[in-house]
């Protein structure tokens, strides 16, 4: 009988602590993932749909401080002053839990960390291109800083850039002053790119790829 209570007892800890954790989890992960558009609890909130501080009105939340510690259930009035004295937000991050959630942080810092998360992350995103530039063995030095000028705001932009030297007829024999025009061609964009592949002779064309510094 006494087996029987002890296993009753702990059946009914489990069951509350399954509830609780079920109450906080969805917190917990909708802060972390507050800026992603998804999570595995539904849409997440964007940084502009948050209610911070005086917004705050809920007769009880469950509070986390700017360290990720678990401070309980309080009122929203107990929670505020708790931020106001540390000089901080109180942020509410999970506003469809029972009670809603909230957390003490720096919301503008906060705001300018998860923006600049989301510039990095597009960056990543961003599809490099190939941007070409055909040259020829007699073309001007005038016609050349042109296209420097170009292929460098392509490289600061994240694109790859490929120079090409077509040969015509008996140009073919000038291989050698193609060469060192692409030889100079990449040492007026060596601040901004560096030679990903260098000159090759395809066919009738002499091709060099430039890739942006990272």
């Amino acid at each position: 009988m006494a087996w029987a209570n002890r296993v009753n007892t702990v059946s009914k800890q489990r069951v509350a602590l399954f509830f609780c954790v079920r109450r906080i989890l969805p917190a917990l992960f909708f802060f972390g993932k507050v800026a992603c558009g998804h999570s595995l609890f539904g849409r997440c909130l964007t940084i502009t749909e948050l209610m911070i501080n005086e917004q705050i009105r809920d007769k009880e939340i469950r509070l986390i401080d700017e360290n990720g510690e678990q401070l309980g259930i309080v009122s929203s009035r107990e929670a505020q002053k708790i931020a106001d004295e540390r000089k901080l937000d109180l942020v509410k991050i999970a506003p469809t839990a029972k009670p809603p959630v909230c957390r003490i942080m720096d919301y503008g810092k906060y705001k300018f960390d998860q923006a600049k998360k989301e510039k990095e992350a597009r960056k990543k995103q961003k599809t490099i291109d190939t941007k070409e530039f055909r040259l020829s063995p007699n073309i001007d030095a005038h016609d050349i800083q042109v296209k420097v000028k170009k292929a460098i705001e392509f490289l600061k932009d994240g694109d790859k850039v490929k120079v090409s030297i077509r040969f015509r007829g008996r140009e073919i024999g000038r291989t050698n002053t193609g060469m060192v025009i692409l030889e100079d061609f990449a040492k007026s964009v060596a601040e901004y790119g560096t030679v990903d592949k260098p000159a090759k002779m395809e066919a009738k064309s002499l091709d060099m790829f430039l890739a942006p510094k990272s």
